[in-house]
């Protein structure tokens, strides 16, 4: 979306400043971060990392011409106005709001958070809401949904920077879209790229242990997903039909102290769950190959469920939509059958690979000890013989999740492949030292019931070849990603394509050619 020059005056004037606008009149014909992407005329703003500090690059940016610049520091002797805030991303979510005309208080807006599950709740809560007929768009860490467009939302997935969401938001508005569900992640949250997206409604899928070392703990991280209720209290009111409500996972460790945090928002919560007493619940649930079916209850409604999605966990995910669309937005049970039983299924999440073989081969996004604990229980529900795990843990992130992923996979699955998965500057070979211990210390026997195998293209093809009739082989950690990070590059991967050439290989079929990656041989 191109977008003419805009007033400086105009872009703050919901935006409180530590000091004062110039008197003057200042056009800015863009908003950079980047000291190097800066043009004549752009503003500037200068944000604190965790590595790098954007003040250092503010000289840089007013030789390449900024008209004026944002900064947390005190303000200089600076050629050009300088405006200093308290929180310069704040400041960037809400300029970036100002810049696209604030297009989320032209839409009903529903964020989904939680350590697992997020982009399939995202999904299924776009696929009730086209069934009920509404206009709706998507924005997930896969990919944002404008009508017929289908938009990449990057490599590595995280929430998009604010400026893109905004962006994505503009381009929904001009489009008729009226409705809009976005994955809200925890950095994505904790870095206020969502600030300014007016939500209002609220949706958990779980909080496990996962991105430690960003948040530090299990309280920071719960408090970083949490702030999305603060947004769903403090957003505007609709000219769209909308409840503002948060819709929480009553079986879930977060549940008690989220409660606590919504009451003091002042918002209606709605639980659902497979306890009794909770809103929305799910009885009789039939896990079978094909999908799952199970009834929905509610004090006075029974209605049977049909899912092509695979694994129980998903269960929770599919009460999650129906609470948000039923308890927010009222929808009809039929739409929320219809858009549920739509859904054919998520790229990357429990997708099966099937090439004639007579065991199956399930590729998932599972990288968090919970989400692997869920996938290896899906996978034995599934299985006929064995459960193979292949997974590996990333560089450069939450250490201790390599050894309890480890440990999960020695007690559920029957065979474990470690291996690779974005090692970025670590030791590889350090990284499954890590993992290879929570195995050992499992009982685990390495060469019998786990192996390393460092090259990701070579561990799937070991493990297809230990495969036998009624296996089940999980390949998890990547998912949908096309990427993997080995130094500080990226490499073109993906898991589907590997296990398809795999396959290939040992069936003696067709196939893609494996992709290769510095651990290839």
């Amino acid at each position: 979306m191109v977008i003419d020059k805009r007033e400086l005056k105009e872009l703050f004037q919901e935006i409180p400043l530590l000091n004062s606008l110039p008197g003057h009149s200042v056009q800015v014909a863009g908003i950079k971060i980047d000291s190097r992407n800066v043009k004549p005329g752009d503003l500037y703003l200068a944000i604190k990392g965790t590595r790098v500090d954007g003040h250092e690059y503010i000289p840089d940016a007013i030789s390449r011409g900024a008209s004026a610049l944002v900064g947390s520091d005190p303000a200089r002797d600076y050629p050009i106005p300088y405006l200093q805030a308290g929180d310069t991303r704040e400041v960037l979510a809400q300029l970036a709001a100002a810049w696209f005309g604030f297009p989320a208080r032209q839409l009903a807006v529903i964020g989904v958070t939680g350590t697992d599950g997020k982009t399939t709740t995202v999904n299924l809560i776009h696929h009730i809401l086209l069934a009920a007929g509404l206009n709706a768009g998507l924005i997930s860490t896969v990919n944002a949904v404008i009508g017929d467009q289908v938009l990449d939302t990057g490599f590595h997935v995280t929430t998009p920077e604010a400026m893109d969401v905004q962006c994505y938001l503009a381009e929904m508005v001009k489009a008729g879209i009226t409705h809009v569900v976005l994955e809200a992640t925890s950095h994505g949250l904790a870095q206020k790229r969502v600030e300014a997206c007016e939500f209002d409604i609220g949706v958990v899928t779980n909080i496990t242990h996962e991105h430690f070392d960003y948040h530090g703990d299990y309280q920071g991280y719960l408090e970083a997903k949490a702030e999305l209720f603060r947004l769903v209290g403090n957003s505007t009111a609709k000219s769209v039909p909308v409840n503002k409500v948060a819709v929480l996972n009553a079986d879930d460790l977060s549940y008690p102290a989220l409660k606590d945090i919504i009451a003091q928002q002042g918002l209606d919560a709605f639980e659902y769950g497979m306890k009794d007493g909770v809103d929305f619940k799910a009885e009789n649930i039939q896990n079978k190959i094909d999908g799952i079916n199970f009834d929905l209850t509610t004090t006075d409604t029974r209605i049977p469920i049909k899912t092509a999605l695979l694994g129980e966990y998903n269960v929770s995910n599919c009460l999650a939509a129906v609470g948000a669309c039923s308890a927010g937005l009222g929808l009809s049970w039929e739409s929320i059958q219809q858009g549920i039983s739509d859904l054919p299924g998520i790229p990357g999440r429990m997708e099966r690979i099937d090439r004639g073989q007579d065991y199956l081969v399930l590729v998932d996004f599972a990288h968090t000890p919970n989400a692997l604990k869920v996938a290896l229980s899906a996978a034995k529900e599934l299985s006929d013989g064995r459960v193979i795990a292949v997974f590996g843990s990333a560089g450069l992130r939450d250490k201790e999740k390599r050894r309890l992923m480890a440990e999960v996979s020695a007690e559920m699955a029957d065979l474990t492949v470690l291996t690779a998965e974005d090692p970025r500057t670590e030791s590889l070979d350090g990284i499954l030292a890590e993992m290879a211990q929570g195995v050992l210390d499992k009982g685990g026997v390495e060469g019998e019931d786990f192996w390393r195998v460092p090259d990701r293209g070579g561990a799937i093809k070991f493990a297809l070849d230990l495969a036998q009739s009624g296996d089940v082989v999980m390949v998890c950690g990547k998912g949908h990603e096309k990427s993997m990070c080995f130094g500080e590059t990226e490499y073109p991967w993906d898991d589907r394509t590997a296990v398809l050439s795999a396959l290939g290989s040992v069936l003696g079929t067709p196939g893609p050619e494996m992709l290769t990656l510095p651990t290839s041989k």
